[in-house]
């Protein structure tokens, strides 16, 4: 069996600059040393050519 753990993350930019992560390197270092594996990514909410708030995905084996 797979245990999900979720990160939200805020992007910067707006319009037609390109949206980035703040920090997303190391929330995946430290998911990564709880032996948890990055799996994707997810938007919940859009803006008005990009999402503007995702959440990053990370499993494990129970």
């Amino acid at each position: 069996m797979k245990k999900y753990e979720y990160v939200s993350f805020n992007l910067t930019g707006k319009g037609l600059i390109k949206p980035k992560f703040e920090d997303h390197r190391a929330v995946i270092d430290e998911y990564a040393a709880k032996g948890y594996r990055y799996v994707g990514w997810f938007p919940l909410r859009s803006g008005n050519i990009t999402e503007d708030k995702v959440d990053l995905i990370f499993e494990k084996d129970e």
